[in-house]
């Protein structure tokens, strides 16, 4: 495995978006677990929700005195295949994983799996594709921790069916929302933790408006006329071609009407491609529609610039585990017009904040009505910058794992749990 390197954050510098009785409760729930090491594993170091969640967590961990690292399995592309087969398995998709395939499966992980496991006091593993270590170390010291983050509410049968036995020799789990745990899984410690944002990182700090204005203008991007954009990986349960379709429908009342769309490769997703190459085909030779992802310089800067300056944000998410960039939008003070799956509807408050839809249709619709009514729309994003403050800042995220770290650990927490935060344990 590989180790990403992560800067110190020192918690006192969110004081000022999160509180600062945030900010204490979290001192006080460090004190009793300083000194104690932590692992994180997950299958990429860049791209993807993960990635910002660990990030900021592991930073601000280290700068409470919490010796946390962050590690990287490493995989074969047939690993990733099938790895990838296996998250839409868990999303519900009608594929199957073969014997051929668990076992590169199981190899890849069982490869992994040689490392130095005593040296921590918990670990934490994230997602399908590191899910077999557990079983594979044999005698564990520490608590091991499962954490998923996909929407796990309806799985394919047979794919839960395979996985499961590697879920069940976990210690505990943390899942984003209570409805996706599965009713034979029973584990002594059920965490539900909501992901967060880091309103410091590069993609979510303040822009001036020039910064937003110059990256515009290198990408072509007229800022007199409307913009809506979604940012996503290129996947079709993010449905960027649901997407062009409702921007073709708001462009016939409002011609001026830009869409952006854009996506990040990970490494561990290699159907990306595959879709990234459809929607171009989808969009066609529209001059209107931009496609962009890292491969064209697009990193957190260019992101946040994109994000401030459109009039309406969209996560048309047919499946969805939680959807940060929801989480993003709102918080740049922009509506949201979002699908009604996964952690999607404990963002958008309907009518409140943005819109939920279930379809192309509506979709164009509320999107539509907020280029028409751009009062409201400025309204209606103040009110969900205020609900991440309240509810998604990164100093929540870290205030759950430090009372999950102090539960796992038989270690009595000095401050009381948020309510709802344990489902067992």
């Amino acid at each position: 495995m590989k180790q990403v390197t992560v800067p110190t954050l020192q918690v006192e510098a969110y004081a000022s978006l999160a509180g600062e009785a945030a900010v204490e409760r979290i001192r006080a729930l460090a004190r009793p677990l300083e000194g104690l090491r932590v692992v994180h594993v997950n299958a990429t170091a860049y791209g993807g929700g993960v990635v910002e969640l660990l990030y900021p967590l592991v930073g601000l961990m280290n700068g409470l005195g919490i010796p946390t690292e962050w590690w990287v399995l490493e995989g074969t592309d047939a690993f990733f295949n099938v790895t990838k087969t296996a998250h839409n398995g868990l999303q519900g998709a009608d594929v199957a994983i073969d014997p051929a395939m668990q076992a590169i499966y199981r190899e890849v992980n069982l490869a992994n799996s040689r490392f130095d496991w005593d040296r921590y006091d918990l670990v934490i593993i994230h997602d399908p594709q590191p899910a077999a270590l557990a079983s594979l170390v044999g005698e564990r010291k520490a608590p091991w921790i499962w954490r998923c983050h996909i929407d796990l509410s309806t799985p394919n049968p047979d794919v839960w069916a395979w996985i499961r036995p590697y879920v069940a020799a976990y210690d505990g789990a943390i899942f984003s929302l209570a409805q996706y745990v599965q009713r034979d899984l029973t584990l002594p410690l059920i965490a539900i933790i909501p992901p967060s944002i880091n309103p410091l990182s590069e993609k979510n700090r303040d822009l001036e408006p020039a910064e937003v204005e110059a990256v515009l203008e290198r990408f072509g991007i007229d800022r007199n006329r409307p913009l809506i954009t979604q940012i996503s990986r290129f996947d079709p349960w993010k449905d960027p071609l649901g997407v062009i379709d409702a921007y073709r429908l708001v462009k016939e009342a409002i011609p001026g009407v830009q869409l952006l769309l854009v996506g990040s490769m990970a490494t561990d997703d290699p159907e990306g491609w595959t879709f990234y190459d459809r929607t171009l085909r989808r969009a066609g030779e529209d001059g209107d529609i931009f496609v962009l992802a890292n491969l064209h310089g697009i990193h957190d800067r260019e992101v946040n610039a994109f994000q401030r300056a459109s009039d309406v944000i969209i996560q048309k998410s047919l499946r969805e585990g939680f959807g940060l960039t929801v989480t993003e939008g709102l918080w740049k003070g922009r509506p949201v017009v979002g699908g009604e799956t996964g952690g999607i509807p404990l963002q958008i408050q309907d009518g409140q904040n943005g819109f939920l839809v279930d379809s192309v249709e509506a979709c164009a619709e509320r999107t539509r009505w907020l280029l028409e009514h751009p009062d409201e729309a400025s309204q209606m994003g103040a009110r969900g910058r205020e609900h991440v403050r309240e509810h998604f800042l990164s100093t929540r995220e870290l205030e759950d794992h430090l009372q999950l770290m102090a539960r796992a650990l038989k270690i009595t927490p000095p401050v009381t749990p948020r309510e709802g935060l344990f489902l067992a344990g």
